[in-house]
C-alpha cells in the first residue's frame, strides 16, 4: 500500500476514534437530558447521535474493508499507536450504552405507571387478565 494510501488508513482511523469519542459524550449529554427532564436537550442529543453512529457505521465499513486488502503490512502502524486508543473509547462507549438502554427502559416504565395512574384518577381503570382478588389502583385498593 502507498505512503498516501496509508496516511488516508490513519486518518480514518483517528477519526474513527473521533466519533467514539464524541458518540460517549453524546450518550453521556442524553443521559443527563433525561434526569433532568430536558426534552429539547434529549431530542438535540438522539438526532447528534443518529448522525455519529451513521459515520462511525461507514467508517468501521471503510477500514474493515481496508484491513481486508491484499497489503497486511498497512494496517499495522495504525493499528500500533491508535488500537488501544479505539478499544478504551469503545469499552466506555459500551458502559455508557447499557446505562443509557437501562435507564431508558426505567424512564418508559415510569412514564407507564404514571400514565395508569393518570388513567386510574380519571375513572379509566383497566383490569390485567385473569382472575384477581380485589380492584387496585395506584392510589388505593378497593
Amino acid at each position: 500500500m502507498a505512503g498516501g494510501e496509508l496516511q488516508t488508513l490513519s486518518l480514518k482511523a483517528q477519526e474513527h476514534l473521533h466519533v467514539l469519542r464524541s458518540l460517549a459524550a453524546e450518550l453521556q449529554r442524553a443521559i443527563s437530558a433525561i434526569s433532568s427532564n430536558n426534552l429539547h436537550e434529549l431530542e438535540d442529543s438522539i438526532t447528534t447521535q443518529q448522525d455519529l453512529s451513521s459515520r462511525l457505521h461507514q467508517l468501521a465499513s471503510e477500514l474493515s474493508h481496508s484491513a481486508s486488502s491484499p497489503s497486511p503490512s498497512a494496517s499495522g502502524p495504525v493499528s500500533a499507536e491508535l488500537m488501544p486508543e479505539i478499544r478504551a473509547a469503545a469499552a466506555e462507549l459500551q458502559v455508557l450504552n447499557r446505562r443509557y438502554s437501562i435507564l431508558i427502559r426505567n424512564s418508559s416504565r415510569s412514564v407507564a405507571l404514571m400514565v395508569s395512574l393518570f388513567n386510574s384518577f380519571t375513572g379509566q381503570l383497566k383490569e390485567v387478565p385473569g382472575a384477581r382478588l380485589k380492584l387496585q389502583t395506584w392510589s388505593c385498593q378497593v
